[in-house]
């Protein structure tokens, strides 16, 4: 294939018009290379695992502690903003309201810087107490602070990764933050593996050396996504004047992000809690719940793109106007991402064991870890359905619902059975595990009533200024672009 045919594919694949011609070829097109991130995402998640095993279980729950900790509180607040992003850039773009989304895409980097400079100082003054908070032992404190201080003093390579990826994606490119992505995971895995096993003047086996590999590849990772936006070789081509704060502009990004990133607290709550209250037990079972946690993330890595893939079919079809494309790309990514989030399912509920042995030889930390992986691969059965269903309404701009259904369901429901079962019955760890799984059901059932009533179709149009009834419902055309 000659240099500019395979220029023109890759051009092809950046600017589909997502609005018409197969849907399931627009899933392809935008699925194929967020299933390739997330693929290298969970390799990077189990490989970033054994080298930090490599160092001793202690460094293993000092990183998970502290990713799950208020670094996640980051991750959640960035999510938030992601996911609205996305949302928003996806409806401007299938309005044919490009200069608008680039606009919005310098604001949300101007967003970013700030949530940087906050999270560095945040880190380096308060990581002590953040670590108190967490109920860790003295030596595993230690161990962890100065992973704690390199994580969020370079917090802006990941931030600025996760922002970047919303913008492109949410204007229809998934193949560009697919290949930064590969990029980055790995020249940072490299990073890692040079630093812990002493390859370079730093001393081995030291957990710092763990933020160090992962800053290195999200900084490369930065550099190219900042060359690509700002030369304008991807559909959003930002200016320096984007980047000056509008006060409209980031009010219009707050109030979609503000629920998305509320609708987490919930999940990292519960997560948090569920960890401290491991630690009471025994560091054998922390130890055990933040492996297990690792790797059951993996399943939702994989199988979370698609749901991403929906929210901007659903976001860009509904900002054409064309109400019935809008349901079938919910329809067509469901069935697509239920069936690979099972499959994987069941995939960890028959290599559990051997999976958890890769990490450690604890009999009794190998023995918790694999009744959380098991139970956790049950949730989801109930979280194929799921994700779709809440990125559906956020790519229709329908944030308020699932935010109340998933806080609601996480404070008033997993999170006092987790407690009841682990602290007043005989099930100790476990019931915090029993917790996870009764609650993935029990958010999936009504959120899943209430994307049936079709509520999110009339918040989607009258965003674009349609009342339902003044929308044309364009029937379904497949063509060859």
């Amino acid at each position: 294939m000659s240099e500019d045919a395979s220029a023109g594919i890759w051009s092809q694949l950046r600017n589909r018009d997502h609005t018409r011609g197969p849907l399931s070829i627009s899933l392809l097109v935008l699925a194929a290379p967020l299933l390739a991130t997330s693929l290298s995402g969970a390799i990077f998640q189990l490989s970033d695992l054994k080298f930090v095993s490599d160092i001793g279980e202690e460094a293993v729950t000092a990183v998970v502690v502290t990713n799950q900790s208020f670094r996640q509180v980051v991750m959640i607040l960035l999510m938030g903003a992601s996911f609205g992003a996305q949302g928003m850039i996806s409806r401007m773009t299938g309005e044919g309201r490009l200069s608008d989304a680039e606009h919005m895409a310098g604001q949300i980097l101007t967003m970013g810087l700030v949530i940087s400079i906050g999270v560095a100082a945040a880190g380096l003054l308060h990581g002590e107490w953040m670590l108190d908070v967490m109920n860790v032992s003295p030596h595993i404190q230690r161990l962890a602070l100065p992973y704690l201080h390199w994580s969020f003093a370079m917090s802006f390579g990941w931030i600025f990764v996760a922002l970047f990826s919303a913008i492109l994606n949410g204007a229809g490119d998934a193949t560009t933050p697919m290949l930064i992505t590969l990029l980055h995971t790995l020249t940072s895995l490299l990073a890692e593996w040079l630093l812990i096993y002493g390859y370079t003047p730093m001393a081995p086996f030291r957990i710092e050396s763990v933020a160090i590999g992962q800053a290195s590849g999200q900084c490369l990772g930065v550099a190219v996504a900042l060359a690509v936006l700002f030369r304008g070789t991807s559909r959003v081509h930002i200016r320096v004047r984007h980047l000056i704060p509008h006060p409209r502009a980031l009010r219009q990004l707050a109030a979609q992000a503000w629920a998305p990133a509320l609708q987490m607290v919930g999940s990292f709550v519960v997560t948090a809690y569920f960890l401290r209250l491991a630690g009471e037990f025994s560091d054998q079972a922390q130890t055990a719940y933040s492996i297990g946690l690792r790797i059951s993330m993996v399943g939702p890595m994989i199988a979370f793109p698609l749901a991403g893939a929906c929210a901007t079919l659903v976001g860009q079809n509904l900002g054409a106007g064309n109400v019935q494309r809008a349901w079938q790309s919910m329809w067509v990514s469901l069935a697509a991402h239920a069936s690979i989030l099972c499959g994987i399912a069941l995939w960890l509920l028959a290599y559990r064991v051997e999976l958890v042995g890769w990490f450690t030889t604890d009999p009794e930390v190998i023995d918790l870890s694999s009744d959380l992986v098991a139970y956790q691969a049950g949730a989801f059965f109930a979280w194929g359905f799921y994700f779709v269903f809440f990125r559906t309404l956020q790519g229709a701009g329908d944030v308020f619902v699932p935010m109340l259904m998933a806080t609601a369901n996480s404070l008033f429901i997993t999170l006092p059975v987790g407690w009841y079962l682990a602290t007043q019955t005989d099930m100790g760890p476990t019931g915090l595990f029993q917790a996870t799984l009764i609650g993935a059901f029990t958010v999936t059932l009504p959120l899943g009533a209430y994307v049936a009533s079709g509520r999110w179709v009339r918040i989607g149009l009258a965003m674009r200024g349609l009342e339902p009834a003044g929308a044309t419902i364009k029937e379904e055309t497949p063509r060859e672009e």
